[in-house]
């Protein structure tokens, strides 16, 4: 598997390129705007077409690659079905697979930061059936969880993220690395590390917020979000494709 990272450190912002060598398929997982030109460039570099292009949820802190992608290779653009976005594009659901040669994704809706969330659950088949990582977008990070408070409803988004990262997440084996989609720097979370990834096993073990239980979890979530990313409605109407 070719796995590339890319880092916006001034925003705690990541991204990553992964997908078959032998096949030469790849899909770009939260895509900035800015980088669109170094995720094509990367992809030519290795002889590898873009199949997918997937946002784990509807971003507000910065502007979407997503739709650029999609023009300028020909990827399919997807979210979760449940996106409310003005634009047409590949509707994902939970327990999905999507298949890039030995590169095998599955869809795992975590909703919670947001109603739309997903995390993909990846293998590569040349290591084995097992699964390898999981992209956990803004619902799982190193040392802290998404903020519930951006759509509204904190307490009840709370106690759904709850839900995604016990139910869906902790379920998975601890050897998984996690790669989300902030680190420390944005303002997407509260609490994140400087550290970009870390492993499930580690999280379990270390993360404070893991060991709440629900009504505790939802008063220390629900109540400690930073401020909301600077132009977020701006943000969120962009990657929406203009006013719902």
């Amino acid at each position: 598997m070719i796995f590339r990272p890319f880092y916006t450190d001034e925003t705690g912002c990541a991204s990553y390129l992964f997908g078959c060598a032998t096949k030469g398929l790849c899909c770009v997982v939260d895509p900035l705007e800015r980088e669109v030109d170094a995720y094509i460039g990367f992809a030519a570099a290795k002889a590898m077409r873009l199949a997918y292009v997937i946002d784990t949820h509807v971003h507000a802190d910065h502007r979407s690659g997503g739709r650029a992608l999609e023009e300028r290779s020909g990827a399919k653009y997807a979210l979760h079905r449940s996106a409310e976005v003005a634009f047409e594009f590949e509707p994902l659901d939970d327990e999905q697979v999507l298949e890039l040669g030995n590169t095998i994704v599955r869809v795992v809706h975590t909703p919670g930061h947001t109603p739309e969330s997903i995390s993909l659950v990846v293998s590569d088949l040349r290591r084995g059936p097992d699964p390898w990582f999981v992209c956990t977008g803004d619902t799982l990070f190193v040392g802290a969880v998404g903020r519930p408070d951006l759509p509204g409803h904190e307490r009840e988004n709370a106690a759904q993220l709850h839900r995604s990262v016990r139910d869906k997440l902790l379920s998975l084996p601890d050897s998984l690395e996690i790669y989300p989609a902030h680190f420390a720097g944005s303002a997407c979370g509260a609490g994140m590390s400087g550290k970009p990834m870390s492993t499930l096993a580690f999280e379990k073990r270390w993360n404070p917020l893991l060991q709440l239980p629900v009504s505790k979890f939802v008063d220390e979530v629900g109540g400690t979000a930073p401020p909301k990313p600077a132009e977020m409605d701006d943000m969120l109407r962009r990657n929406r494709g203009g006013a719902l």
